[in-house]
């Protein structure tokens, strides 16, 4: 009977489903602090959640994915302990704080972004909520790009991150079968079609990631902060190689290896918008190339097991590869012909296990939506 009534209640009293994707970013890396563009799009892995107001003032979850349940108030003082859900719990709060309106809910949810991949499995589950609160509380008022900067603001004042917005960006705004130009100054975009006949998107993850005991991320920024002071510009997004070889004796010949990196990333992000207008993907797959190349030897955040992926990407003639992400682990994201793909699969698992113990996971990707709702 228990099992009647409730079968019977989630039919005529359901909630609302919603859905934010993961990402990838094709190419643009460590670009978005120095102003420049980026190129992300959303994936087919996605959180999903089913959310229905309570009437209780608080919000009531339950993540079915680790089994665990968490309910909070709406005050800032309310704030839960679990971090999983302190991603909810800020969303909330950055809604109030822009004046928007929330009230007590119920939610389940569930994901299948893997963890730990580089695919941007929080931004997703900000976006979701973010989006079913602006749906189911406040008609839909605040516009895509706010409900971007509430995740982010999320990510920087409740979870400890000081993220940029691309990956919040790609989760709310991602077409199917598209890739969005993000302009990391002006927050302008572009979306731009990526036809993959006969080809695949697959991350390939080395599932390791190097502690560090400096700060990298922080070092790196700092060099080009030091380059583009130097030249008197705000960000590097104005230099040229003809500014930076000018200042060369000048500069650290650390701080002109990164330097050099961001400049020429700058432009492969815009060489690759043109090649895939003109469907050109063999011209894509030279630039990832030359990311990869200048990200493990100006940039100096790949790491050995992430080289050793690339070359075997090389040697199997995929058509384009690089490390996906900030570095030092993680996974290679590669453009891949389809008559090449099982091949190429089963050496890097291969001849990864040979050498480090552990095959790689592999992860075979397709541009999808967005943050949307999900109707029956």
């Amino acid at each position: 009977m228990e099992n009647k009534i409730r079968a019977e209640f989630s039919k005529h009293f359901p909630g609302t489903m919603y859905a934010s994707a993961g990402r990838i970013n094709l190419i643009g890396e460590h670009t978005d602090y120095n102003g420049g563009f980026v190129f992300p799009g959303a994936i087919d892995k996605c959180i999903m959640a089913e959310v229905k107001p309570n009437g209780l003032g608080k919000v009531r979850l339950f993540s079915i994915d680790i089994d665990e349940y968490c309910e909070f108030g709406l005050n800032e003082e309310d704030a839960p302990e679990q971090q999983w859900a302190r991603y909810i719990f800020g969303v909330c709060r950055e809604f109030i704080k822009r004046g928007g309106k929330v009230e007590g809910f119920d939610a389940a949810f569930a994901g299948n972004v893997p963890l730990g991949a580089g695919l941007s499995s929080s931004a997703a589950l900000e976006s979701c909520f973010a989006f079913a609160i602006n749906d189911m509380f406040n008609d839909n008022s605040f516009p895509k790009m706010e409900l971007a900067k509430i995740g982010q603001s999320t990510e920087h004042n409740y979870c400890g991150v000081k993220c940029g917005i691309m990956d919040q960006f790609a989760s709310v705004f991602g077409k199917k079968d598209q890739l969005i130009r993000l302009d990391c100054r002006s927050l302008e975009y572009e979306y731009f079609p990526m036809k993959l006949d006969g080809y695949s998107l697959v991350l390939v993850d080395s599932r390791v990631k190097h502690e560090l005991v400096d700060s990298p991320y922080n070092k790196r920024r700092e060099s080009c902060e030091r380059v583009a002071k130097k030249l008197g510009l705000e960000t590097l997004r104005d230099a040229t190689f003809e500014d930076l070889d000018r200042i060369q004796n000048e500069i650290s010949a650390e701080d002109y290896k990164r330097a050099h990196f961001v400049i020429g990333e700058k432009q492969r992000v815009l060489d690759v918008c043109d090649a895939l207008t003109k469907g050109d993907l063999e011209t894509v797959g030279q630039r990832m190339y030359q990311t990869h190349e200048g990200l493990s030897k100006e940039y100096e955040v790949s790491c050995e097991e992430l080289d050793f992926l690339n070359d075997i990407a090389k040697e199997c003639g995929v058509t384009g590869s690089r490390i996906m992400g900030g570095g030092f682990g993680g996974c290679t994201i590669n453009l891949v012909k389809n008559d090449l793909h099982d091949k190429f699969i089963e050496t890097a698992k291969v001849k990864f296990n040979e050498k480090y113990g552990h095959e790689p996971k592999v992860y075979d990707v397709i541009l999808s939506e967005g943050a949307h709702r999900v109707d029956e």
